[in-house]
């Protein structure tokens, strides 16, 4: 691929290097490092004018330290003379932050945007937003990619199930439940609940088929994994036999570790859009999606359709 540069900020840095053998290519030369006083300092040590320059960063914790790599890391590349600048985000922080939901709050995820375009960002890669009208916040190109094709390869590859439904966590979730499910030729469940302050959920009903059948839970994001713990519980007392989770970003903050070790969960499936190789347990599968954002990157060089690869 030549006239592509790739530069990876700290967050990621596995990922960002397996996207790079995925494409044929080294990632450039960066320093990103943090003064004595915790101010970022970004370097780029060799030349990127004329390139198409991506700049891979997942903004995992801390999320507002890799929010500043990420910017600086585009203005260096800026007013270096690159040719476009493409910011790849595996996980786009302040997701779930995306409309007022009580008075005098802000519109997180649209401070992010607006950021990033007024720093310099000419397009856009991410992956399973928390909520798709995030996409409208930009007015620029934004290539929203999706993890079920990688999660379904898995689970086709290395589960064997009997009669199985994929449960959403929330109403919410339905049409990522939806493709999963078309895609295993299965059936779905919908879990009804509310949340009475963040990151606490009360689950209140199931709506769906559940006796006798192997549970497939799909979400977007694991956190504190109270709502997955919750809604496992009350799939085995429906009827469900088997309890699988997986979800495209594993947080796995707080209590998350310990909860779904001790949970009805029998296996934990996330892809590493996040760096979640510390945080592993027994019950975690991690999946790489590097050849899905490295298949996006090199269609977008080619000015090929990248639509094949969000279904």
């Amino acid at each position: 691929m030549n006239g592509v540069k790739l530069i990876a900020c700290s967050s990621n840095r596995q990922l960002a290097e397996e996207i790079a053998a995925y494409l044929g290519l080294k990632l450039a030369d960066t320093l990103i490092t943090t003064f004595s006083d915790g101010e970022v300092r970004v370097q780029i040590n060799e030349s990127v004018r004329g390139y198409d320059v991506y700049i891979i960063s997942s903004l995992s914790h801390p999320v507002n330290h890799h929010i500043m790599e990420l910017l600086l890391t585009i203005d260096a590349v800026r007013r270096s003379s690159a040719k476009s600048i493409t910011a790849v985000i595996p996980y786009y922080a302040y997701g779930r932050q995306d409309r007022q939901d009580k008075p005098r709050t802000p519109i997180s995820a649209k401070v992010v945007a607006d950021i990033l375009q007024k720093v310099g960002v000419n397009r856009v890669i991410v992956v399973d937003l928390h909520s798709p009208q995030i996409q409208g916040f930009f007015d620029i190109p934004v290539e929203h990619l999706t993890a079920i094709p990688v999660l379904y390869d898995y689970i086709k590859k290395n589960l064997i199930l009997n009669d199985p439904v994929v449960v959403s966590p929330d109403a919410g979730g339905v049409k990522r439940a939806r493709d999963l499910a078309n895609k295993l030729g299965c059936g779905i469940a919908v879990i009804l609940k509310r949340r009475p302050e963040p990151n606490k959920a009360e689950v209140m009903d199931v709506v769906g088929d559940l006796e006798g059948k192997e549970a497939i839970i799909v979400d977007d994001i694991i956190d504190t994994a109270g709502t997955l713990t919750a809604a496992a519980n009350i799939l085995i007392n429906r009827g469900a036999k088997r309890v699988i989770a997986c979800a495209t970003h594993g947080i796995f903050s707080g209590p998350a570790i310990e909860r779904l070790t001790n949970s009805e969960i029998e296996k934990v499936i996330v892809t590493n859009t996040l760096p979640v190789y510390e945080k592993q347990f027994n019950k975690l599968e991690i999946v790489s999606i590097a050849s899905l954002i490295g298949e996006a990157i090199k269609r977008i060089h080619e000015g090929s359709s990248v639509s094949s690869l969000f279904v």
